[in-house]
């Protein structure tokens, strides 16, 4: 279970007083307590993907900001949270990868963007980001 992960990667944090990595690890179990707290049983793992998956787009987004506003000292912190959340994730497909998954469940040229989105994304749960699902899913229909 991704929870317990978290709790003794935070533990180990803790005991090794590095202060980022007990930051990014406190936030993301806070997130996992809170959303389990609020469905009031345990998380599944597509569940906890999920949590993930939130975290590293609003650090993609922190990180874009950084980098737009020129600050080096953001930029490098918001790459080491990155690294530390994509660990929890499942190995992270190429567009290739993604591009073969797809023609295989089905979608074709001519198909609906909807349609496509809805093939695609319970397939790739937690495999790929959504930006580059659509972008595979635009090229193939």
């Amino acid at each position: 279970m991704l929870k317990a992960e978290v709790f003794e990667q935070l533990k180990t944090a803790m005991k090794e007083k590095d202060v980022l990595a007990k930051g990014v690890l406190t936030l993301v179990k806070s997130a996992l307590d809170l959303a389990e707290k609020e469905k009031g049983d345990t998380l599944t793992p597509d569940e906890e993907m999920a949590i993930i998956n939130r975290e590293v787009k609003q650090t993609n987004q922190a990180l874009e900001g950084a980098q737009n506003a020129g600050r080096a000292d953001l930029i490098e912190k918001e790459e080491a949270k990155l690294v530390l959340l994509k660990s929890f994730l499942p190995k992270q497909l190429s567009e290739e990868e993604i591009a073969n998954k797809l023609v295989a469940a089905g979608v074709t040229k001519g198909m609906n963007m909807g349609e496509a989105m809805k093939i695609a994304k319970p397939l790739l749960n937690g495999q790929a980001e959504g930006a580059i699902i659509s972008k595979v899913v635009k090229t193939l229909i």
